[in-house]
């Protein structure tokens, strides 16, 4: 007990020596420089895990961020997308507009809204019908010349023939001197041929051809083609003529049906 006491008293006037006196402080600063490595190792554990804990934490929020970045690219990119087609949909437009400067007869905008399945059959599907005044046998043509006919015609859409469908032909005349002649469809979406062509007339490549108007079913003066190969078949009397069509006939999506108007200025048929 006597100890006790002793080493107790002794403590205590350590630690008023130390705390009131400057005599330990070499002693003390000693022993700060040999404990300051065991606390860092000591340490160790409680760094290690709030680093492990930030690192977690610091790549889930990053990968939370890629995804949400992705997804915003996507869909910028699919408005950039639809801008584009936005545009090129107002270019089209723009271009019919402008082509109906050019028309004496009366037009009516139309969008195509289905194609045959069949390679060989080519028609389409607008949307316009008995309506909007459609009628079998009008003339369909998109801003840079003439498509084809409606050959059908439903209340609320009608069917078209295109002019390289191998059943159609269209009376056409050479721009250049006035050659008249009938264009056939090839099932070429990019090639028609000119019928009973002397190997002696007078046509060659790059000549325009236009509608004639011969047969009263499609108005004259409206671009069918262009002349891209006159071939003389040896022994024969024609000339084989090969005509790359004005109009995008694959391509164009937006359409004008054409009316012809009577004297009382009413749209009418064209037979």
């Amino acid at each position: 007990m006597r100890r006790l006491l002793f080493v107790v008293m002794i403590s205590f006037g350590l630690m008023a020596a130390n705390s009131y006196t400057q005599w330990f402080k070499p002693i003390n600063d000693v022993f700060e420089t040999i404990i300051l490595p065991i606390h860092w190792v000591a340490n160790i554990p409680a760094r290690v895990s709030r680093w492990s804990s930030f690192r977690v934490a610091d790549s889930a929020d990053l990968q939370m961020e890629n995804t949400r970045l992705a997804q915003e690219n996507l869909i910028h990119r699919g408005q950039i997308q639809r801008m584009a087609d936005l545009a090129a949909e107002n270019l089209r437009l723009r271009l019919l507009l402008n082509a109906t400067e050019l028309f004496l007869d009366s037009v009516l905008v139309t969008e195509v809204i289905g194609v045959s399945p069949t390679p060989r059959r080519h028609t389409l599907v607008i949307d316009r019908g008995s309506e909007d005044g459609a009628y079998v046998g009008q003339p369909l043509l998109d801003a840079e010349g003439l498509m084809g006919q409606i050959i059908s015609v439903y209340d609320s859409h009608s069917i078209a023939l295109l002019i390289t469908d191998s059943s159609h032909a269209i009376p056409v005349q050479v721009l250049r001197n006035g050659l008249r002649s009938i264009a056939e469809g090839t099932s070429n979406y990019n090639r028609l041929r000119l019928r009973f062509i002397s190997s002696t007339a007078d046509i060659r490549a790059g000549d325009s051809l236009v509608s004639s108007g011969l047969g009263e079913r499609f108005p004259p003066g409206y671009p069918v083609g262009k002349v891209i190969a006159v071939t003389q078949v040896l022994g024969a009397n024609f000339v084989d003529v090969e005509v790359e069509p004005t109009a995008q006939i694959d391509r164009s999506k937006h359409l004008l049906l054409v009316f012809t108007l009577d004297d009382v200025g009413v749209p009418g048929s064209l037979q």
